[in-house]
């Protein structure tokens, strides 16, 4: 079961990684579905230390591939436009009737 997740995890991680390096999305899918290949082909292996070695391979793999840049979404951490035009804080202090209630 352990390894399960973490074939899934290293399945969402190549398909993220692919698409830090597509530039566009209908070349990315292509990439998708290769991936998606190579996974279905190690699905039938069952003894452990294959499994592990399997994994271990995709993780060197997915390091060596890994993007210099990768992409972020504009809005989040890090992204051009996180925390562009925010609400501007109210300065000015409350009126005179509203501090005596």
């Amino acid at each position: 079961m352990a390894a399960k997740n973490e074939v899934l995890k290293l399945y969402r991680r190549s398909l993220k990684l692919a698409l830090d390096w597509a530039i566009h999305r209908h070349l990315w899918r292509g990439q998708a579905v290769y991936i998606r290949s190579l996974f279905e082909a190690n699905k039938h292996v069952m003894q452990p230390r294959q499994q592990r070695a399997l994994i271990e391979e995709t993780e060197s793999i997915l390091q060596k591939w890994k993007h210099p840049d990768p992409y972020r979404p504009p809005t989040a951490p890090g992204g051009s436009k996180y925390e562009r035009n925010l609400a501007v804080t109210n300065t000015e202090p409350p009126p005179p009737e509203a501090m005596h209630v």
